[in-house]
């Protein structure tokens, strides 16, 4: 076998197609999301070698038009995940002694597939089922996804080239093993780009994987499952199950091979999932590696110095892209008292603009929440808001279910900071101000961060570089990924890593080495040259 150290190659955050109108790639987009729209599919289980179908399917429908339907997906029982669980062991051996360049490779393979012939189809892919516009899709499903295909190659390299110092006589080298046993990863609708890298990031690693997507998800995960079959990721080493949540955790917890989790979606879940693992410890050969992003209750504070227009821009864009349905999404606001009438003001002009309806039409900014479930719990906090003396609508506050899931993005003013929309997550485009007094900055930024039980994503805004660093420190706590002057969402892998802690998750940054480290177990191997023969130290005399 040849031997050489390799340098991949150097990563470059993809390149965001514009869609405007009258461009190529919006015509063949379109073009993609009409073709795909009009054919029924089937979309199987991925175990092993296998696609697997069964009698139980579940239908298909996009947010935005439910009464059309795209295809049904084959629901599985605990024998699915049994097998898929069998099938990811079979292919460890063989996918972790693979040199890791070739695993490297496949990556790569990925993301250039997806930069190119797969870029319009998993876009529409993700437009059609999650209900995305084409620029949201298209920094999600196709940019993002390049971005941590490619970088996380980088960081493969840098974690391997980490090695310990060695003194004379002696070699000291570090060996970065994959876990022993298997991944279970859970993901959400919201992100395409977070679904295929939550199954990708342990197997660059060396791992195999059990994946259980978002059954709002399938249509796309369908997608990427063939990306990946096509990049060359061996039969095994990522399995697809669509089951239950409850049949999937009765049979993976209690797998003494069980390795990791993987997982983004609900603290509460996530809490019910590490409490369910702890119990279950005795039952493993290894401590389970359990990474996790979760909620957020993420804000904007302004500071008497802000610029109205920037500020409410940055709501506008952070409340209200993707319908809020994102763990970064602003869902509450602190005004200072001098500028708060100008920024809603702006803010209710910016509603009062969006066009709401399907992707299909570009022009569309707003488009519908996942499903009714999520519908009927945004329009009930709408309607709790409307009763209650202590807040008013300022801007939105209507919603239809008729044709699709549509919820007008919602600004709510409030003389309560501790009022239930602004401690409570929603996941939807609902966004609630408090305004405070223009000279209380110290007092308010304390007032924020003691709030919410959540530290994901947050933003100030302030000309006052005094106010930036109070705002800084005292909120050092309140975010993982902390903005200064700009919306609290739109993480560029490479650029800002992802992540929170408190009870957002435990912060481990995808999108940087500091994910893919949890997914390896280090070896520390120390080679002596020339052995002791004498037991006898000097100072035995």
């Amino acid at each position: 076998m040849p031997n050489a150290i390799y340098n991949v190659p150097l990563p470059v955050n993809e390149p965001v197609r514009s869609y405007a109108p009258n461009t190529k790639e919006t015509e063949r987009l379109l073009v993609k999301y009409k073709k795909m729209r009009s054919k029924e599919i089937d979309i199987p289980m991925y175990i092993g070698s296998e696609e697997i179908r069964t009698n139980d399917k579940k239908r298909i429908a996009p947010p935005h038009d439910h009464k059309h339907t795209l295809g049904y997906f084959n629901y599985g029982d605990a024998s699915h995940v049994n097998k898929a669980i069998d099938a990811a062991l079979a292919a460890r051996s063989e996918w972790a002694a693979m040199p890791w360049e070739h695993r490297a490779a496949i990556f790569l393979k990925a993301a250039d597939l997806l930069a190119g012939p797969y870029r319009d189809r998993m876009n529409a892919a993700t437009m059609l089922g999650q209900s995305k516009n084409a620029f949201q899709a298209e920094i999600d499903a196709a940019c993002e996804l390049i971005d941590f295909f490619k970088f996380n190659v980088a960081y493969m390299q840098q974690i391997y080239r980490d090695q310990p110092e060695s003194l004379p006589g002696m070699w000291n080298r570090l060996e970065y093993r994959p876990l022993e046993g298997f991944v279970f990863a859970i993901t959400p609708f919201n992100f395409t780009s977070i679904c295929a890298n939550l199954c990708a990031a342990p197997a660059m690693m060396g791992n195999v994987v059990v994946w259980k997507p978002a059954e709002t998800q399938v249509y796309s995960a369908q997608v990427i499952m063939e990306l990946f079959k096509e990049a060359g990721v061996p039969d095994g080493v990522i399995n697809m199950v669509t089951v239950d949540g409850p049949t999937a955790g009765e049979v993976v917890f209690k797998h003494p091979d069980f390795a990791g989790l993987h997982f983004t979606g609900s603290s509460t879940v996530f809490r019910h999932l590490w409490k369910t693992i702890g119990q279950n410890i005795d039952m493993y050969k290894t401590y389970p590696r359990i990474v996790g992003e979760t909620g957020g209750k993420d804000f904007i504070i302004a500071h008497k110095s802000a610029h109205p227009q920037q500020v409410a821009t940055a709501i506008s864009r952070g409340a209200f892209e993707y319908q809020g349905q994102k763990c970064s999404a602003a869902s509450r606001a602190y005004l200072p008292s001098n500028i708060a009438d100008e920024v809603l003001k702006l803010v209710a002009e910016d509603v009062k603009s969006f066009k709401i309806g399907s992707p299909k039409d570009f022009g569309n900014f707003i488009n519908a929440v996942i499903d009714e479930r999520s519908f009927d719990k945004i329009a009930g906090y709408i309607d709790y808001i409307k009763e209650m003396p202590d807040a008013e609508i300022v801007a939105g506050g209507t919603y239809d279910k008729t044709e699709g899931y549509f919820i007008t993005p919602t600004v709510v003013k409030t003389t309560n900071p501790k009022y239930r929309t602004m401690c409570e997550e929603i996941f939807g485009p609902i966004i609630t101000v408090f305004v405070y007094p223009e000279n209380e900055w110290v007092e308010t930024l304390q007032l924020l961060d003691g709030t919410s039980e959540y530290a994901l994503t947050g933003a100030i805004f302030s000309q006052d570089r005094y106010a930036i660093v109070e705002g800084s420190k005292i909120l050092e706590n309140s975010a993982g990924n902390f903005y200064i002057n700009d919306k609290p969402t739109g993480a560029v892998v490479g650029q800002q890593p992802f992540g929170g802690s408190r009870g957002s998750g435990t912060n481990d940054k995808a999108g940087s080495y500091l994910n893919l480290i949890r997914w390896v177990s280090p070896r520390t191997i120390k080679e002596t040259f020339v052995p002791a023969e004498d037991y006898r130290y000097p100072f035995l005399g």
